[in-house]
């Protein structure tokens, strides 16, 4: 992609913002107008140049990308998800270890999509979120990732048990050992359950915590010294639960099933 192309795509937003509403389909300069708050005498200027490089086609008084045009904005959207996600809480993403992630779901951070960042009030810092607890009592698939052992968490993974149609947990080694010592009757309950299945991951790292349902997903990386420091990524968008999905799925491929204690 020569210069020319590289400037007439980024060196102006509304350019830029006409490129991804267009992508999404076909407007007519009223809808791109309502949709990007802008007038014809402002917008028509750039239309024009999209159209002179061949990235945008004029179809009875519609515009739509063309065929290089679509190429080019596919190919640009990780990285303008990307930039969005870094700017929006870009000392969370500094401070925090994602570099523990596969390099495929590192590079696919992007996808947790209009993610919210919850930061605990200072009263209730050592409580479980109520956003954590609420949506997974709502959720019949679920999948987690324990990493780090609260006291609450065994009570409450055992009453997703008997809510959920399905729940399967991933332990690291610590939690395992901490709720095998004190927390035996409830690792038993867990066990016994049919819609429950338990696995150990005993390899290398931390991984970060992460629970996904069939609607949600909530998600904890550890801080740069290796501690919980509760502030959560929380997303619903579905691009953010396949992602989650495939984040469970990396480390229960790499553990072993607990049949018994």
């Amino acid at each position: 992609m020569n210069s020319s192309l590289t400037d007439n795509i980024w060196l102006s937003e509304k350019r830029t913002n006409l490129l991804l509403l267009l992508m999404e389909g076909p407007r007519d300069i009223e809808q791109i107008k309502v949709s990007l708050n802008v007038t014809s005498r402002g917008m028509m200027p750039q239309i024009k140049k999209l159209k002179e490089k061949g990235l945008i086609v004029e179809e009875d008084e519609t515009y739509r990308l063309s065929n290089t045009g679509r190429l080019i904005v596919r190919n640009m959207l990780p990285l303008i998800n990307t930039l969005r996600m870094i700017n929006e809480n870009r000392s969370y993403w500094e401070q925090h270890d994602i570099n523990i992630l596969p390099p495929h779901l590192f590079r696919g951070l992007h996808n947790l999509g209009n993610y919210l960042l919850l930061e605990p009030d200072l009263n209730y810092t050592f409580e479980i979120p109520k956003e954590f607890t609420e949506n997974l009592l709502r959720s019949k698939e679920i999948m987690s990732i324990i990493s780090f052992f609260r006291p609450e968490y065994p009570k409450f993974y055992s009453q997703l048990a008997e809510k959920a149609d399905s729940l399967t947990l991933l332990l690291s080694r610590s939690v395992f050992k901490r709720m095998e010592k004190n927390c035996a009757s409830e690792l038993e309950f867990l066990l016994s359950s049919e819609s429950t299945r338990l696995y150990l991951y005993e390899g290398e790292g931390r991984p970060p915590a992460i629970d996904v349902s069939d609607w949600f997903m909530y998600v904890s990386f550890f801080n740069e010294q290796g501690r919980y420091d509760h502030r959560d990524i929380m997303s619903f968008d579905e691009t953010a639960l396949k992602w989650g999905k495939e984040l469970f799925q990396y480390y229960c491929d790499r553990s072993t099933e607990i049949t018994e204690i």
